[in-house]
């Protein structure tokens, strides 16, 4: 029989414990009890209704399983090989048993489930638990310099002394494993002078070869890298086109080359500041004097935006330790030429306006507000870091509830706002009021990629 590798949800569960007092009660009549006797296991199954039939003698760690027999209500714990799945009475029954296999890697492999019972009863069954190949979910610096130490963060990264993790940028080249630090969710390493750039990056384990969905100095769908102060690298563009003048800086802190930023130390941001003219950065394609023109470039004309639900937004940011960001979410918002402009019937009219991105119930953006997942108060410690929004999470309105309105074909990704605003409108906001704040925000290579 085939090894099916399974991907299932890992449910929430709670380990029930029993004794040979628990019984059901009148008011709970489908309340679980344990049953007693020995468990007769038949099988073991993917979860998945559709592939019920095809047997399992072996899943990956951390997939779902449906494990068929008898008797099985007397079943209080379960071990593959020496470590212990989490056990939900909710996905039990005398017959079937739905049960996670434990992400940890076992310490030692006999290649067998253990059912255990409420008098400590063993049963054994012959199945594998596979270590799968390593996961990739991203770099710390994406465009880091040479000689800068950086993470690459995942899982299941195993070297073993007769089995080495290696990584591949390319097609030739491997960095040295001497200057790798690795552990089972991370590698470190300072970045090679000779490192290759804009080439796909793999990482091999005794498990099997993963390729990163990043490159190192990525320059796929390249929107703004604010050096030559134009758009995808076209004189014909502005690299800031809305009514604001977004500060531009290259100084001992850049990243590569010219950066731009959001706040400047001095001006306050909290739950009530409306400051675009300190927090913001606009890029409106077109001139607004009528239909458009093609003058200052759609920026759907310079980076493929086709199968966007499988791309990601991508830049690179910097917050000095002395300025941290504590209030205020940072709205990114995508639209068309539609948007921007006042709007006739079919004709586009002198003037933009913002008030696509002000109505509360419309139109869909990303919210990013690292801080509130870091105790209120985020920064970089004055390093530069990639950060990584999925499209598939556009789905807010400004006051952070769901959009009732999507992306619905390239045109929508003619121009882009960053905006540092809470979006509360009549009270509706969701979003957190932080603390009042004086930050600064540095944004590089502004870009869209795709996922894998």
């Amino acid at each position: 029989m085939n090894i099916k590798n399974i991907n299932g949800a890992l449910f929430a569960m709670t380990l029930v414990a029993a004794s040979a007092g628990f019984t059901s009660c009148e008011d709970e009549p489908d309340k679980y009890e344990v049953a007693g006797g020995t468990p007769t296991i038949d099988y073991v199954r993917p979860v998945d209704a559709a592939s019920k039939d095809s047997l399992l003698t072996g899943a990956s760690l951390n997939n779902t399983i449906c494990i068929v027999g008898r008797n099985l209500r007397s079943v209080t714990k379960i071990n593959f090989n020496d470590q212990s799945a989490v056990l939900n009475t909710s996905y039990m029954t005398d017959n079937t048993i739905i049960v996670t296999v434990p992400k940890a890697i076992p310490n030692e492999v006999s290649d067998k489930i253990y059912f255990i019972t409420n008098k400590q009863d063993t049963v054994a069954y012959d199945f594998k638990t596979i270590v799968p190949a390593p996961t990739i979910n991203s770099m710390s610096n994406e465009w880091a310099a040479p000689g800068e130490e950086v993470t690459i963060k995942g899982d299941y990264f195993l070297d073993y002394d007769n089995s080495h993790l290696t990584i591949k940028v390319g097609d030739n080249y491997t960095i040295p494993y001497e200057d790798l630090k690795i552990s089972q969710n991370s590698i470190r390493f300072n970045m090679p002078e000779d490192m290759p750039k804009h080439e796909p990056i793999t990482i091999t384990t005794i498990n099997g070869t993963t390729k990163a969905g990043f490159r190192y100095m990525d320059n796929r769908g390249i929107l703004f890298d604010f050096d030559n102060m134009t758009v995808g690298g076209t004189e014909s563009g502005k690299f800031k086109h809305g009514w604001h003048a977004t500060t531009m800086a290259n100084d001992e802190t850049s990243l590569s080359g010219n950066y731009i930023q959001l706040g400047n130390g001095s001006s306050t941001m909290d739950s009530k500041t409306w400051d675009e003219g300190n927090f913001a950065f606009e890029y409106w394609a077109g001139e607004w004097n009528g239909t458009f023109n093609g003058q200052d470039r759609k920026l759907n004309d310079i980076a493929d935006f086709s199968d966007w639900s499988n791309k990601s937004l991508k830049f690179e940011m910097c917050i000095p330790k002395d300025y941290p960001w504590q209030a205020g979410p940072m709205q990114i918002m995508f639209a068309g030429i539609d948007k921007v402009s006042n709007r006739d019937g079919n004709q586009f009219t002198a003037g933009a306006n913002n008030n696509w991105y002000q109505n509360p119930q419309e139109w869909p953006r990303a919210i990013y507000m690292p801080w509130n997942n870091n105790d209120g108060s985020y920064d970089t410690d004055g390093k530069w870091i990639t950060v990584t929004i999925p499209f598939t999470d556009f789905i807010y309105r400004c006051d952070g509830n769901k959009a009732t309105s999507s992306f619905g074909s390239v045109e929508d990704f003619a121009s882009i706002t960053f905006f540092v605003w809470k979006g509360a409108i009549k009270d509706a906001s969701v979003l957190p009021d932080g603390i009042k704040c004086t930050p600064i925000i540095k944004i590089d290579n502004i870009r869209v990629v795709p996922n894998k």
